[in-house]
């Protein structure tokens, strides 16, 4: 058994699974069935993720132009509602996040609701404003910030 004194092991071994191409396997495998349970129940299951608000984003693919639908969690601001491109802290953004930027058209559902709405990126205002209440829903967004030198996009969907 090794023991490491630095702390650095445990760091970079975090990185390391964040940014696996295992970690990527497993969480499209989640992702199916939890859409697909989603779905076929109206949301009545899959709505809440342990007990943390998960929505069903749908955008349309930028290179195939075809629908892609992806659960994600989100916080609702008004009638708006802000989806973080977080992808686990991954180094990169969410394929969703990309498609967007390309066609901001975006359908959510939250439970049995269906909404359409447009997306655009959060101002540093927004950031600043927001950010904290995302932290206090779930608070493994303060380790995503800091695992990742990207600065993770809020996209704030409205009507």
């Amino acid at each position: 058994m090794r023991i490491d004194v630095t702390g650095k092991s445990s760091a970079m071994t975090q990185w390391s699974f964040r940014n696996s191409r295992l970690l990527a396997m497993m969480m499209k495998r989640f992702a199916r069935a939890h859409i697909w349970v989603y779905q076929r129940t109206n949301g009545r299951v899959g709505e809440r993720l342990l007990w943390f608000p998960a929505a069903l984003i749908t955008t349309t693919g930028r290179k195939s132009g075809q629908q892609r639908t992806t659960p994600t969690l989100y916080l609702r601001d008004g009638d708006r509602v802000v989806l973080p491109a977080s992808f686990g802290g991954r180094d990169q953004h969410p394929g969703w996040y990309h498609n967007l930027k390309a066609n901001p058209k975006v359908h959510i559902q939250i439970g049995g609701e269906h909404t359409d709405l447009v997306a655009r990126d959060a101002t540093p205002e927004e950031r600043e404003q927001l950010w904290p209440r995302l932290t206090r829903m779930y608070p493994p967004y303060r380790d995503y910030r800091e695992a990742t030198d990207r600065v993770i996009p809020l996209v704030i969907c409205e009507p």
